[in-house]
Order: structure tokens, then sequence, then C-alpha cells
């Protein structure tokens, strides 16, 4: 898994033009049942991944943190929303609210995360192939294959089966 992991930004750089032209098509005309078709293959490669042996995401960006998330979480520490915020956060240049580095502050060495009930709506869904809509996202798809490795199989999955057709 880890040799699979260190050589995922080449493998993602590789497949990068493949993938921008192939997400241009699928945008422009989306085949019909792609949620349902991302949904199974969302699923079937996280019944053989467990995110615990990589952690990668939490170790090479940090989330979005929405106000819920903020409340969320800082209720979960017994702290104020604004304390949280500046013990924890940042506003980045989109005006939103990021970790002040990664990687997470709240990552175990074990790849546990600490706050897990609680987490960011953005870590929930991560990497967000099983979204509805997915051919809105495919911008974020591009950049998640590079961090993920199953993003990045999830990918390739989908490019067989939709070019097979």
């Amino acid at each position: 898994m880890q040799d699979f992991i260190n050589n995922l930004p080449k493998l993602a750089k590789d497949k990068h033009k493949e993938n921008k032209i192939f997400f241009t098509k699928v945008k422009k005309k989306p085949p019909k049942q792609l949620d349902y078709l991302m949904k199974e293959l969302h699923d079937a490669e996280f019944e053989r991944t467990d995110c615990l042996e990589c952690g990668n995401c939490c170790k090479t960006t940090g989330p979005l943190f929405t106000d819920k998330d903020i409340d969320r979480i800082s209720k979960f520490f017994k702290m104020k929303a604004f304390q949280f915020t500046e013990q924890y956060l940042r506003l980045d240049e989109d005006n939103d609210y990021v970790l002040q580095s990664v990687p997470c502050t709240f990552l175990g060495v074990d790849n546990y995360c600490s706050i897990y009930e609680v987490r960011p709506k953005a870590c929930r869904e991560f990497p967000h192939t099983d979204r509805k809509k997915f051919q809105q996202i495919t911008d974020l798809t591009l950049k998640n294959v590079a961090i993920c490795p199953a993003a990045y199989n999830i990918v390739e999955a989908m490019k067989k089966s939709i070019l097979s057709k």
C-alpha cells in the first residue's frame, strides 16, 4: 500500500490529461445512471480499501470547516466556537476556514482520527466519489486521484466501465 501511495502523485500526473479529456466528455453528456454507477464503484472499492492503512488525505490536505462543523467540534472539546477557531483554524485565500497546518492536528500516528465522531463534513464525504451529480465535481476528483488511492482506483474503474459501453 505504501508504495502505491508514494507513486500516486506520479500515476495521477501521468493520467491527468487522459482523465481531463474523459471528464470533459462526462460533464458535457453524463452517462445514464452515472450516480448509480459511481455509488457501485465507490462501495466496491471501499470493500477492499482500509483508510486506516493510508491516511494520506489527512497527512497531505486539510478539509474546509463549515460553521456547523466548528460548532459541533467545539462542543466536543467543550470550548467556545471562537476558541476552537483561534486554536486550530485559519482563513484561507477563499475566506474558508481550514486547518492551520497539515498533517491534520487530529490524526494519530495510528491513522485514527481523534474527532472521528464529529469530524467535518468534508472528511465524512471524502473522496466524494459517491456524491450525487458526480459530473459536477470532476475538477475536485482530478485533484483527489493524486491524494487518495481509492479515488484513483474508482476513476480507473469508471473509465473502463463507461468506455466499454
